[in-house]
């Protein structure tokens, strides 16, 4: 490396080795990245390894390997991380980043303290912008120009894996344009369950069945309850719903005061995955009495989420409902979306993925529209990847 390259290098320390912290870390190795960069830390959520004294280098077989069992590492610890990265950054000006591939609130709550640093954030995690707004308003207060000792921070992955939904919502709020309405489908794994589900036609596969393949195929959390209940949906509409001025503070509490419509059944709320997947045949036939009805009237069943600047509403369920009621040991299940066969939330969308439509002013008459795999590790490790790009 040159002595150029080594003053415009980028020093990541990489937070969480899950899967998408894996892919981001192969991706780095593997990838041709045309800046460069090398890594600072890695860690799991008990050992890490520390790269900034320049007394060792990260080595590739250690992004594989076993890290609890690495004989450098040491105990994970965000103050000794924070330690170590800002007397890297004191030296290193503008050129260092932690790179967080968790889904932890704990770590999420340390941003303000790395950005202060003159540390950059670069994130999939949701839990920072989709929580208090008390933690939101100390992220964004923290962050600010590199030259005058703050860290920027980049959180694309956050919503939509790897599509490019929160860099065009920042291009058409920072341009001047005014966002009327944001809808669509913004969970993969609802997206899958419904695609397969829902084709507009009465009859077919149960909803358990369906469920049951979408975990084996690696779509659904390891329980899942916890997507069906959507949470996650809640925690996208709130971090979008932050970036509209006119909203930035609408959600206090965060995405609980989403309160989203659950497809979790009554009975199954708090079971674990096990006991989930065992009971949910038992509330089949209430699920496909909606999907025949909705057939029935040439309609299919979505889950989408809205945020409607005008009415100052953010919803994850439907926006045509009727009044919530409450049918066998379900809540609200007629607070699902129901839209025309031929509305591009019935006919566009395959597997896994997402669609997101931004009504504004100057996307009047035809709105913007973003489609593609909006679950993944591949793809949300790639959109990790795109935000390392623009601190250079």
């Amino acid at each position: 490396m040159s002595r150029v390259d080594r003053e415009h290098t980028l020093h990541l320390a990489i937070v969480g080795l899950g899967g998408v912290g894996s892919a981001f870390l192969q991706q780095l190795i593997e990838g041709d990245i045309p800046y460069p960069t090398s890594i600072a830390a890695i860690s799991n959520s008990r050992k890490m390894l520390l790269f900034t004294d320049g007394t060792a280098s990260f080595r590739p077989s250690q992004g594989t390997a076993a890290l609890d069992d690495d004989p450098g590492a040491q105990p994970a610890s965000p103050d000794v991380l924070l330690d170590a990265l800002s007397s890297l950054a004191q030296r290193k000006p503008g050129k260092v980043a932690l790179v967080d591939n968790t889904a932890s609130e704990a770590v999420a709550e340390t941003y303000p303290r790395f950005l202060d640093a003159g540390i950059h954030v670069v994130t999939p995690n949701k839990k920072a912008f989709s929580g208090s707004l008390e933690l939101y308003k100390r992220i964004v207060g923290a962050a600010g120009d590199w030259m005058k000792g703050r860290g920027v921070f980049y959180n694309e992955a956050t919503v939509g894996a790897g599509l490019p939904i929160i860099s065009t919502l920042k291009d058409l709020v920072n341009t001047g344009d005014k966002v009327k309405k944001i809808e669509g489908v913004f969970s993969g794994t609802l997206s899958y369950i419904f695609n397969e589900y829902s084709n507009g036609d009465e009859g077919g596969p149960s909803f358990s069945s369906i469920v049951q393949v979408a975990k084996a195929n690696g779509y659904t959390e390891p329980n899942p309850g916890d997507d069906l209940n959507g949470a996650d949906v809640a925690r996208k509409l709130t971090i979008l719903s932050r970036m509209i001025p006119d909203l930035f503070d609408l959600l206090p509490n965060g995405h609980v005061d989403v309160h989203p419509t659950s497809l979790v059944p009554d009975p199954l709320r708090g079971a674990d995955a096990q006991a989930f997947l065992q009971r949910l045949p038992e509330f089949d036939a209430d699920i496909a009495a909606k999907r025949d009805e909705a057939a029935q009237r040439g309609n299919v069943l979505r889950y989408v989420g809205v945020i409607d600047v005008e009415q100052r509403k953010v919803e994850a369920k439907l926006h045509e409902c009727a009044s919530p009621v409450h049918v066998c040991g379900f809540t609200d299940w007629t607070c699902w979306s129901r839209y025309p066969k031929t509305h591009a939330f019935a006919t566009s969308l395959q597997g896994s993925d997402n669609i997101i439509m931004f009504h504004t002013e100057r996307y009047g008459v035809r709105p913007l529209l973003i489609q593609g795999a909006g679950a993944g590790n591949a793809v949300t490790a790639m959109g990790v990847g795109s935000d390392i790009l623009k601190l250079f």
